[in-house]
């Protein structure tokens, strides 16, 4: 939940570096976060025609900002810029490679970017 908490606490910020617990630690948090509102939404019959239920998007457009931000410093903590996420337009085979690029271990050391964050703590 710490992992979490920093995501959010650092809500706008596009530079840095990520490392891979960061972002994969909001990830889970994200998912889990999801599930719950989602059924949530399915009790209470808040439900859309779309499937997605009023709390479950008020809760993604929260946390769009921080999502978005936590993988821009992911990329960057792998020596990319922010721009390979134009890979997501394509579909299915960009995702995966932004995926893989998401489970790539980060440059060691200091990068363009800034410095190792493992270096940090």
């Amino acid at each position: 939940m710490d992992w979490y908490l920093h995501v959010l606490k650092n809500y706008v910020g596009f530079k840095g570096r990520a490392r891979r617990k960061e972002f994969w630690m909001f990830t889970l948090v994200n998912f889990i976060l999801i599930c719950v509102l989602s059924l949530i939404d399915k009790m209470l019959g808040w439900e859309r025609a779309g499937g997605e239920g009023i709390l479950t998007t008020i809760y993604g457009v929260l946390v769009f900002l921080p999502w978005w931000a936590v993988l821009f410093r992911r990329l960057h903590d792998t020596d990319r810029s922010a721009w390979w996420l134009l890979l997501v337009l394509i579909p299915v085979l960009g995702w995966l490679i932004i995926l893989l690029f998401n489970c790539q271990r980060g440059t060691e050391g200091e990068n363009r970017f800034g410095p190792d964050p493992l270096l940090k703590g």
